[in-house]
């Protein structure tokens, strides 16, 4: 038994012990249902096969010489062999290939109980009946509601008060800035992913622009400026956004932004999808219009 031997038996021996033991500290019962004896089997077979393929090839990089027929295409004079697929690759994806239709049939099936399984349900009714009692909750109770929600999913980055830690993300305190109207009205905008086509650049400028950003900036009060017409041919007459056309400019566009993320200055928002529930969303929406009045 050469040395290259030895080192191989003493890996795959070091490799099932270690599964062992991490096994026997978590108090797992090798032997309690016949999934945790797969698994295990699995294990076990995994380091052994591993540490043998590992064996077969290092020794042969050490003896073997290349051969064979050399393929017409080459890259920057590299080329490659027109050897056939060793048998033992083949062999090997095709019991794994078998072994995988049988785990999933028959060994587990993916109808099988499982506690992943059982949690999503509980989940699922949850949210269902979280809905059906808050649906018609009052402005108020959405405002608390909402707040609990922004300090557990939005104030790591837009902080507790939602001032958005010195840059570090919108400041939702405040209403957008005329400035930044201006700019998004001379450069365009396409931050949200809801609005594939976003907006153009250029929609107004010199005076309309200027009034039209001091109209929104200031939470649209005060007399409606004529050239905002420009911006209610999508955005609406109220500002509050057109279903697949143009996003709420009256206040945060929480809804987009919550369930398709936004490109902001300094990266990217994640999408939140259906982490939150249509009432979550309006009690957010509720809570973080709040904070600009």
């Amino acid at each position: 038994m050469n040395s290259l031997m030895i080192k191989t038996l003493g890996f795959a021996a070091l490799l099932i012990l270690a599964t062992i033991f991490v096994v026997t500290k978590l108090n797992i019962d090798i032997f309690a249902d016949s999934v945790n004896a797969l698994t295990i089997a699995g294990a076990i077979a995994v380091a052994t096969i591993t540490s043998a393929v590992a064996a077969k090839y290092i020794n042969q990089m050490k003896t073997d010489t290349t051969s064979g027929k050399l393929a017409e295409e080459n890259w920057d004079g590299i080329g490659e062999y027109e050897n056939e697929l060793p048998s033992g690759w083949a062999y090997t994806f095709l019991a794994v290939f078998m072994w995988s239709m049988w785990y999933g049939l028959a060994g587990y099936p993916i109808w099988a109980y499982s506690q992943i399984g059982e949690y999503n349900e509980e989940v699922l009714a949850y949210n269902a009946k979280f809905e059906e009692t808050h649906k018609n909750a009052s402005e108020e109770t959405l405002k608390e509601m909402g707040e609990s929600i922004f300090l557990v999913q939005c104030q790591q980055c837009h902080g507790a008060t939602g001032d958005g830690l010195s840059g570090r993300a919108q400041d939702l305190t405040k209403h957008y800035s005329k400035e930044e109207v201006l700019n998004i009205i001379k450069n365009g905008q396409n931050a949200l992913g809801a609005f594939p086509g976003g907006m153009p650049a250029g929609m107004a400028s010199g005076a309309d622009a200027e009034a039209i950003a001091a109209y929104v900036a200031g939470g649209f009060k005060g007399e409606k400026p004529a050239a905002f017409a420009a911006c209610a041919s999508c955005h609406g007459a109220d500002g509050k956004g057109t279903p697949m056309v143009a996003p709420s400019i009256h206040g945060y566009d929480i809804h987009n932004v919550v369930s398709k993320g936004k490109k902001g200055k300094i990266g990217r928002m994640p999408a939140f999808g259906s982490m939150i529930t249509p009432v979550q969303e309006k009690a957010l929406t509720a809570y973080v219009q709040s904070l600009a009045k």
